[in-house]
């Protein structure tokens, strides 16, 4: 009796992807592993990263657990449709039960047990499998699990929402031990020139932002002991050395206190790595900034999503673009990197909000940014919002919400050049910042670019 945790996310089928070459470990299964190790439960990680459905299925094949649970987000959502229907109707594997958990799962209930999936996992993850592995094994009344869905007589049952776990102490560490992650360093050493791993201090989040998910942790703020977090950053320093981290968490500088006791403990500990974290602009200021910095962060990622206030405002943003801006200069000047983020095609936007974001950046600065096309996410606001203007809704098994399409100002394609058109012209003007320095055949190519997109998304309009 077994259980096989796995995810579906091929990194050398996605193209993309494969250049950019910045793969983390799925953090969230391997929480879940070494919770079920603490149980006593055997279990087997298949890290489907590096490799490829067919290995996975051979492994599968090997094993024959009694679970095969799988995470599902928008990324994979596709391969595990297609996984699930191999397991379920192929005998060499064993036929066991199917348990999804994830993201995209919450919303989808009714689609994902119809593909052949006998559970599904609502929320976090780690009570939840333990006590339904033992269900199945012992052959309880599944009924009786908090936090799955299921179906009967063609019926959709739910049973009632988990409690989240409030102390976050208790859970173990991911079990990391479970996977190859050498193979994570390497490939990240040999793209980037330095290593990097994630951590995880706290879940869910407090704010309210329309087109964000929050199925699986909710809208709630967790953390884990500063002093248990710069314990961990020690263990991996010993056992794996990263370069850098990446702190996966939502808004890392969400509470004061926390950062002044990370703070402390690094220096208690005398453990100091280079990392970056994602926070809001309104919770930093020049106290934290040097708290970070001397914690040893190297780059903050601040959230905007627009330079224009009347798009912040109907996200549900509650901030002011100039705060954000102020934040990202100030970040720069104490010699930390920034990183920003920028979603076109929002409802309502215009021509005049992308001239605001165009100009926000050339002000703010900051030194990376990046830029994506809004799509609604189902279980949001947004999706909420758009549900009856909605002008393409592909197939659901062989597609994403990324295709989702609705009626916007104007047409997808003109936020196509849109896109275009923000990263030449900033980038433009990054360029020109250089002074002496900037090179002028690039200057000229960029600025040529950006005027032939605005010309593009004229003809489109």
């Amino acid at each position: 009796m077994s259980i096989v945790l796995t995810h579906a996310y091929y990194l050398y089928e996605d193209p993309i992807e494969a250049k950019i070459m910045k793969p983390y470990a799925p953090l969230g299964l391997l929480y879940i592993s070494g919770y079920l190790n603490e149980q006593n439960i055997e279990n087997h990680l298949f890290d489907a990263t590096f490799s490829n459905q067919q290995k996975q299925l051979d492994f599968i094949a090997t094993q024959k657990p009694k679970v095969v649970a799988i995470y599902a987000n928008l990324m994979t959502k596709i391969n595990v449709i297609k996984l699930v229907k191999v397991l379920v109707s192929e005998e060499k594997y064993g036929f066991p039960k199917i348990v999804l958990g994830g993201p995209d799962v919450t919303f989808n209930l009714e689609n994902y047990l119809k593909t052949g999936a006998h559970y599904l996992v609502i929320g976090e993850g780690e009570q939840t499998m333990t006590e339904l592995y033992q269900a199945v094994v012992q052959e309880i009344n599944i009924s009786q699990v908090d936090g799955i869905a299921y179906l009967e007589n063609e019926h959709v049952i739910k049973t009632p929402p988990r409690e989240k776990i409030k102390d976050l102490s208790t859970l173990p560490l991911p079990n990391r031990e479970g996977i190859n992650i050498s193979k994570y360093l390497q490939v990240w050493k040999d793209k980037h020139g330095k290593s990097s791993m994630t951590v995880n201090t706290q879940r869910g989040c407090p704010y309210t932002c329309k087109w964000c998910s929050t199925a699986v942790y909710g809208q709630s703020y967790r953390r884990r002991p500063a002093k248990l977090v710069v314990e961990e950053l020690a263990m991996l320093q010993k056992k794996y050395n990263p370069d850098t981290i990446w702190f996966v968490d939502d808004v890392f500088t969400v509470s004061h206190k926390w950062i002044r006791e990370f703070h402390s403990e690094t220096k208690r500990q005398n453990r100091s790595i280079p990392f970056e974290c994602i926070t809001r602009a309104e919770r930093l200021n020049d106290e934290i900034l040097q708290l970070l910095k001397e914690a040893g962060c190297y780059r903050i990622w601040i959230g905007a999503e627009s330079g224009s206030q009347k798009i912040i405002d109907a996200m549900d943003r509650r901030v002011d673009v100039n705060t954000v801006s102020e934040a990202i200069k100030k970040t720069n000047a104490i010699g930390i990197e920034t990183g920003t983020f920028i979603m076109l095609g929002y409802p309502g936007e215009d021509e005049k909000d992308i001239n605001e974001t165009i100009n926000y950046l050339k002000k703010a600065n900051p030194t990376y940014f990046t830029i994506t096309i809004a799509y609604p996410i189902k279980g949001t606001s947004l999706y909420s919002e758009i549900e009856k203007e909605i002008t393409v809704q592909p197939n659901w098994e062989t597609s994403t919400d990324r295709q989702i399409d609705f009626k916007r100002t104007y047409s997808r394609k003109y936020y196509d050049y849109a896109v275009r058109r923000v990263v030449n012209e900033v980038n433009y003007n990054k360029e020109l910042l250089k002074g002496k320095n900037r090179n002028n055949l690039k200057v000229l190519k960029l600025k040529t670019k950006s005027i032939l997109a605005n010309g593009l998304m004229m003809i489109t309009k």
